[in-house]
C-alpha cells in the first residue's frame, strides 16, 4: 500500500512511524501548505515526494490511500477531494466539525466503495477491547450506570509545550481556527470510549460547557480563546441505563487519562488508559459482596493503523468507520445544542435503527 500523508504537524509523526512499521506499506508523499514544515517532516521520515497542495498531489496520483492529519475544519473538503480521486482515506478525528458534514463524507465514501476509517486512537487500548468483550458477554449483567472521564492538563502544565506561544495548541482554543474545544477534541474520544466500552447507544444528552479566562481580552495574537475548555454531560442510553461523561484540559496531575466504569446488575468493570498504559479491573461474582476489585489480564490488540491497512487490502472497511464517527458527531452536536438551550436533547432514533453499522 502506498500512502500519502496530508498535513505534517505533530500527529503526522505518529502516522508516519506507525504506517512505516507495517510490512508492505510505503509512505510515498507528504502534503503541507507550510513548505518548511513539510521539508522537515519528509526529511525526518525519508519521504521522497513533497507537495504544497492536495491538488498537486492528486495530479501526481501515485498512491493508494491518504492519511488526513489536517486541522479539524480541513478534514471535510480535503477528504471529499481524496474520495473523488478514488483514494482510500484514514482520517484523524473528528471526521468533521459537525454531523451534517460528517454524514456527507460518510455517504461519499460508502458510494465510492473505498475504505474510510477514523483514528479513534484510544481504541488501541487492550483494556478497552477486553473490557468491552466482558460487558458484551454478560459478565456484569445488564448495564445500569456508566461513568467516564477524559482528563488532560496542558492548560496548567508545560509537559507538552507552552500552549501560550505554540500554534499547534492555540488553534485548539479558537473557534475561528476550526476548534470545537475540549468537546470536539477530547470529548469525541471519551464519548466513543464510553459508548464502545459499555456497548451502549445514546438516547438523550444534557450538557454543560465552560470556557475559562486564560489571557487578557481572551486573545493571544490572532487566536480568540473562545473554545470550551471543560464539559460535563449527563446521558440516557437506549437500554435504560444512565451515565455521566466529563472532560477537561485543566486537570493538574493528569497528563492524558481516560477512565470508564461500567456498573451492571451483577458486577462492574473499570477500563483505564493513562498516558500510554492500560489497566483493567473488575468486581465480579462473590467479590461483589465484599466490594473487592481485581486486575484482569489482557492480550495486545491490533492498532487502528494496522486495521486500516488490512481493510484496504481486503477492500472492506473495518471499525472505527466514517459512519461510526458521524454518529458520534451527532452526539457532540446535541451536547452543543443542550448547552445553549439548557435542555435535554434527544438523539434521532434512526441513528439506532436495526441493521445499522454497529459500534
Amino acid at each position: 500500500m502506498r500512502l500519502l500523508i496530508l498535513g505534517t504537524g505533530g500527529m503526522a509523526n505518529q502516522h508516519a512511524a506507525r504506517f512505516k512499521a507495517i510490512e508492505g506499506v510505503s509512505v510515498v508523499g507528504g502534503v503541507d501548505v507550510v513548505a518548511e514544515r513539510l521539508t522537515a517532516f519528509c526529511t525526518e521520515h525519508g519521504i521522497a515526494n513533497q507537495f504544497t497542495s492536495l491538488e498537486e498531489a492528486l495530479a501526481w496520483g501515485e498512491f493508494d490511500a491518504v492519511a488526513n492529519v489536517t486541522p479539524d475544519n480541513i478534514h471535510h473538503p480535503t477528504t471529499l477531494q481524496a474520495i473523488a480521486a478514488e483514494k482510500h482515506v484514514f482520517c484523524e478525528k473528528p471526521l468533521a466539525t459537525d454531523a451534517v458534514k460528517a454524514m456527507e463524507m460518510t455517504e461519499a465514501i460508502e458510494r465510492s466503495g473505498k475504505v474510510g476509517m477514523v483514528n479513534f486512537t484510544y481504541r488501541n487500548s487492550p483494556a478497552l477491547q477486553k473490557g468491552r468483550q466482558m460487558v458484551l458477554a454478560g459478565e456484569i449483567g445488564a448495564v445500569r450506570h456508566v461513568e467516564a472521564s477524559h482528563l488532560q492538563s496542558w492548560l496548567v502544565g508545560r509537559h507538552w509545550g507552552d500552549w501560550k506561544s505554540e500554534s499547534k495548541w492555540l488553534w485548539r482554543l479558537s473557534k475561528k481556527h476550526g476548534s470545537n474545544g475540549a468537546l470536539g477534541d477530547i470529548g469525541i474520544h471519551i464519548v466513543d470510549f464510553a459508548s464502545y466500552g459499555s456497548g451502549l447507544d445514546f438516547a438523550h444528552v444534557f450538557a454543560r460547557l465552560k470556557t475559562f479566562d486564560k489571557a487578557p481580552g481572551h486573545k493571544i495574537g490572532e487566536y480568540d480563546l473562545d473554545a470550551n475548555d471543560s464539559f460535563t454531560m449527563n446521558v440516557d442510553f437506549t437500554n435504560g441505563a444512565i451515565g455521566t461523561i466529563q472532560a477537561t484540559r485543566t486537570a493538574a496531575g493528569q497528563m492524558d487519562q481516560l477512565r470508564l466504569r461500567v456498573y451492571g446488575e451483577t458486577g462492574s468493570i473499570e477500563m483505564i488508559y493513562d498516558t500510554g498504559q492500560s489497566t483493567l479491573r473488575a468486581c465480579l461474582g462473590e467479590d461483589v459482596h465484599t466490594a473487592t476489585w481485581s486486575d484482569v489480564p489482557f492480550d495486545p490488540v491490533e492498532t487502528n493503523y494496522q486495521r486500516f491497512v488490512q481493510a484496504v487490502r481486503a477492500g472492506r472497511t473495518q471499525e472505527p468507520s466514517f459512519r461510526r464517527a458521524a454518529n458520534i458527531q451527532k452526539i457532540l452536536d446535541k451536547a452543543l445544542a443542550s448547552d445553549l438551550s439548557h435542555a435535554d436533547e434527544a438523539l434521532e432514533q434512526d441513528d439506532f435503527r436495526p441493521g445499522r453499522p454497529k459500534i
